[in-house]
């Protein structure tokens, strides 16, 4: 749940964390805690517990003792103790869920690290905080300035200032022990406040000026994540992850944070792997180890005549071909014909309309001949000639006498020879009656 400072502001802008209540964690403030036991009733005659949890700028919190005729809620800004003066805070956390916060960091409830809550604060206490806020940007450029003149090897990351301005902390990271006693008198009549230096690494500064990751979400540090452990290249190895400076660092220039998430799956997975190093003898050579893919428990090897050839192989094959080897029997090959899966080769497309084919209405009809007739024959229309057909040339007439020709063989020579023949009418039948 998002706090009041997330209201809308002079001319409709938003106010607080610029984000409007959509910040993505929860929240304006970073590392923050869902109140799993907000909605539940403390049994009769039990005290609520007396320590809350205050959160300052960024990711600072730290625990405070109330009075017992006090009561605070998540989201109320409250002026506690500090040294010199006071401080200016917002109540992140209370009730019993801020004692499991306290085993979880250590801490006795007696503790003389744990200070005590003044009031809530005042109107005028909340303006001299917002007052102090907004000198913190301009104060960490003039401080960067600063070092580099003394020609310090230090960055200056963020600056603190105290709710009652009379005390700023400057955060900085540095690779060697940096000497910054003239630093400190140098801003101290620069700013008039009293200065206190702290170190921290890359992993804290990346956390405390948050960003958005490789993954696309905010960073782990910045929102969740507070114990910092050690991470190396050997979790990159493990999770077969190319050894590329460029995509395996964060925003801090470190490994990235979550390469140890599922390293401890893929410890356990690689358990029941052979041995990589240790070479494959088979008849057709010796092959050797190129990749793995853990969870599918597949391998990869090659020979060295062929090395752009990777050949998938089982666990449980390359398993069997060692024990071959044990007792110096070489298989055939790496792959065995009944391990060779079969491919059916399926369809491009289905054809959802049935068996016709696409090309069925792009076929041609073929046309009657009493249509071509019909159009070949012309008519006189009113006010239109008909075109003439242009006639067909005469045969020459063959001479008398003449030899009959190949194509006439047979024929003869009778002027009757190309009348129709009518077979003579039977007794009894009459000629169908002619159409008029």
């Amino acid at each position: 749940m998002a706090c009041g400072s997330c209201g809308t502001g002079a001319n409709g802008l938003p106010a607080g964390c610029k984000n409007n209540g959509a910040c993505g964690v929860g929240g304006c403030g970073k590392l923050t805690v869902f109140d799993w036991l907000a909605n539940m009733e403390l049994p009769q005659g039990v005290t609520p517990f007396n320590i809350v949890e205050v959160r300052f700028k960024n990711g600072r919190k730290e625990y405070y003792k109330k009075e017992p005729n006090e009561e605070y809620f998540q989201g109320d800004i409250v002026a506690t103790e500090a040294s010199p003066g006071h401080d200016i805070g917002v109540v992140s956390l209370t009730g019993e869920l801020v004692r499991l916060q306290l085993k979880k960091h250590n801490l006795r409830v007696d503790s003389p690290e744990i200070k005590k809550v003044y009031r809530k604060a005042k109107p005028t206490d909340i303006e001299k905080w917002q007052a102090a806020q907004k000198l913190e940007s301009s104060t960490m450029y003039r401080a960067r300035t600063m070092a580099l003149e003394l020609k310090l090897k230090m960055k200056i990351s963020d600056v603190e200032f105290q709710g009652d301005k009379t005390k700023a902390i400057f955060y900085y990271t540095a690779d060697e022990r940096v000497d910054f006693r003239e630093l400190i008198i140098v801003m101290a009549e620069e700013f008039k406040v009293r200065v206190e230096m702290k170190q921290i690494g890359a992993r804290q500064e990346a956390g405390r000026l948050g960003g958005i990751g490789s993954c696309g979400r905010e960073l782990c540090c910045s929102t969740w994540l507070t114990d910092f452990r050690s991470v190396s290249t050997s979790a990159a190895r493990y999770q077969q992850l190319s050894l590329n400076p460029l995509k395996l660092a964060g925003q801090c220039g470190k490994l990235k944070c979550c390469l140890n998430y599922e390293l401890d799956s893929y410890m356990d997975a690689i358990k029941d792997f052979p041995d990589t190093s240790i070479k494959l003898e088979t008849r057709r050579g010796r092959a050797f180890h190129q990749k793995t893919d853990i969870f599918s428990r597949r391998m990869w090897y090659s020979y060295p005549d062929d090395p752009g050839n990777f050949i998938l192989v089982s666990v449980d094959r390359v398993k069997a071909i060692l024990e071959l080897n044990k007792q110096e029997i070489q298989p055939d090959d790496l792959v065995e014909f009944k391990d060779i899966p079969v491919v059916e080769k399926k369809p491009d497309y289905e054809n959802v309309v049935g068996q016709d084919s696409l090309t069925r209405f792009d076929s041609k009809k073929k046309s009657n001949n009493r249509n071509k007739r019909k159009k070949q024959k012309t008519t006189v229309a009113s006010g239109e000639t008909a075109v003439s057909q242009k006639p067909k040339a005469p045969k020459p007439a063959r001479p008398q006498g003449a030899a009959p020709q190949k194509n006439d063989a047979g024929k003869g020579n009778s002027p009757n020879r190309f009348k129709n023949k009518r077979k003579p009418m039977r007794p009894g039948n009459t000629p169908p009656p002619k159409e008029n």
